[in-house]
């Protein structure tokens, strides 16, 4: 049995130490302890004691707009598309309406939990109903960084934060001032000094068929505009200082023929519509050769020999991979919905700039036409949400732009943008059913874009999360039915009217001024 006991020290032993402390001694330490908590609870609480701090919005946080250079850092892992990932698709494609797409969920890729629409061109402009178009863009929730508030512990560390703290003020004052610009977001304005160059000339660059002063037409007052966004102002674009920005710098716009028209664009505006023989045809460097029987080369490459800028375009209408179908070589082709094009992964680390855009070309008659057939994951496609066209043409966009912002750590200097869709125009009918756009009268359906999203949801929907930028064109361009080639074409073909392309210099003029302003 284990017994246990205590020796208790004396009162002299005892002395000095904790317990040697008479009563009133520990009632005062009490009371100071309890008026110590009780200040400090003052001075948080307190509204009156609160006003010597300085407001929180000046010091604790950093607008999500104000910008912050950092080392740009790849994302945390790839996010891969299968069939498992793609949780939801309705309604199929008829009679020319787009399919709804949902695009996964996942934080690290910054993908909306929805896409309602596909495109805005489910509902064009009407000349009765005016403009329909659907707007179903969700806001993106404001986050915040915050700085410690940590206690000043010696002269240093106040020494420190007095020259940190004006600074910090200095950045979030003058980011109210440089707030990102919402260039979709504005009107359009008379300008007499417009067009930037003549459209009788440009004959080096300009296709005729696109050169709406060579046609019968003899109204072209569209040519007199200018677009004025809201919140920012856009300086004057010349040649000169395009080119002295992209000196040694190469600009590529990859995508259908309305990223051909504002290639073509470009380059009558850099020139200023003139004949420059010293401009060189750089296009063997890129592959872009005229192939045997074939009606032109896949695309165009020239470059600015004082400056060394070159600036081209490549044609991938659905800006995925195509290639000859394995199991039948000599009459089908594989549309890799999950693969850039070829060009892109070959020749991105020649680029600067970057600009891609697909839509028009998202259809049966056109897939059926050109043979091709939906790959997926380098296998043909047995996932019937993504089979159809709606569901297709997002798959693409988002894994293209994915495939891009992935690849940007790597070229640091390099700035990617994927071009909303470009609007067509056809009214009582469609291109192959006698649809018109006769209007010649400029802003007949108003003048001005409010909103602050893009219309064009899949391309919103792509980029967001990612590095990659949206160059939104759609509802500015909305507004503009009068600047299509309509009946008007050298070889007009009777019951048939061009109410997508532009004529030029026209509408991708204003398109290539935003590029211009944000690279």
């Amino acid at each position: 049995m284990i017994s246990w006991s205590f020796s208790f020290p004396n009162a002299l032993e005892m002395k000095g130490g904790f317990y040697g402390l008479r009563g009133k001694e520990i009632s005062l330490i009490l009371i100071a302890l309890v008026c110590t908590s009780i200040l400090i609870w003052a001075w948080e609480n307190t509204p009156l004691l609160a006003t010597f701090l300085p407001p929180q919005s000046q010091v604790l946080q950093l607008s999500p707009e104000t910008p912050i250079h950092t080392p740009m850092l790849p994302t945390s892992r790839p996010y891969i598309y299968d069939s498992k990932n793609i949780t939801k698709l309705q309604a199929k494609q008829q009679n020319g309406q787009h399919s709804d797409f949902t695009a996964p969920s996942n934080s690290s890729t910054g993908l909306p939990e929805m896409i309602k629409k596909d495109s805005i061109m489910a509902k064009p402009i009407d000349s009765r109903g005016g403009a329909e178009i659907r707007h179903t863009v969700e806001e993106e929730a404001t986050g915040h960084k915050t700085i410690s508030n940590h206690k000043k512990n010696s002269k240093q560390e106040e020494q420190m934060f007095g020259e940190v703290l004006p600074a910090v003020l200095a950045n979030t004052s003058s980011s109210a001032k440089g707030k990102a610009c919402n260039f979709g977001k504005g009107k359009w304005v008379k300008d007499s000094t417009r067009p930037f160059y003549s459209g009788f000339g440009c004959k080096q660059w300009l296709s005729s068929m696109w050169a709406c002063r060579l046609t019968q037409r003899r109204d072209f007052e569209y040519e007199k505009f200018r677009w004025k966004p809201k919140t920012c102002e856009m300086k004057k674009f010349t040649g000169s200082k395009f080119l002295k920005r992209m000196k040694d710098k190469t600009l590529a716009f990859i995508g259908d023929s309305l990223g051909r028209q504002q290639f073509q664009s470009l380059m009558c505006m850099v020139t200023a519509g003139k004949e420059r023989s010293d401009v060189l045809n750089v296009g063997k460097e890129y592959g872009l050769i005229k192939a045997r029987g074939a009606i032109r080369p896949d695309g165009w490459a020239y470059r600015f020999p004082a400056t060394n800028t070159t600036i081209l375009y490549y044609w991938s209408a659905s800006l995925c991979d195509i290639t000859l179908e394995p199991s039948i070589p000599s009459t089908n082709y594989a549309m890799h919905l999950d693969r850039p094009p070829a060009f892109l992964r070959r020749f991105l680390h020649k680029f600067d700039v970057l600009v891609l855009n697909t839509g028009h070309h998202w259809n049966r008659g056109k897939l059926r036409a050109n043979r091709w057939i939906m790959y997926t994951g380098g296998m043909p496609n047995t996932n019937g949400k993504i089979a159809e066209i709606g569901g297709a043409k997002n798959f693409t966009i988002y894994s293209i732009v994915k495939w891009v912002n992935l690849q940007l750590p790597k070229y640091p200097g390099l700035k990617a943008f994927y071009r909303s869709i470009s609007p067509r125009h056809f009214f009582n009918g469609d291109w192959n059913t006698g649809g018109t756009c006769d209007n010649l009268t400029p802003l007949s359906e108003g003048k001005e874009v409010s909103q602050d999203e893009s219309v064009d949801v899949s391309a919103a929907g792509a980029v967001k999360g990612t590095d990659v930028k949206l160059l939104d064109i759609t509802s500015l361009s909305q507004l503009r039915d009068e600047g299509h080639i309509s009946r008007y074409s050298i070889k007009a073909t009777p019951g048939f009217q061009d109410c997508l392309h532009w004529c030029l210099p026209g509408i991708p003029d204003t398109w290539n001024e935003i590029l211009f302003a944000q690279i």
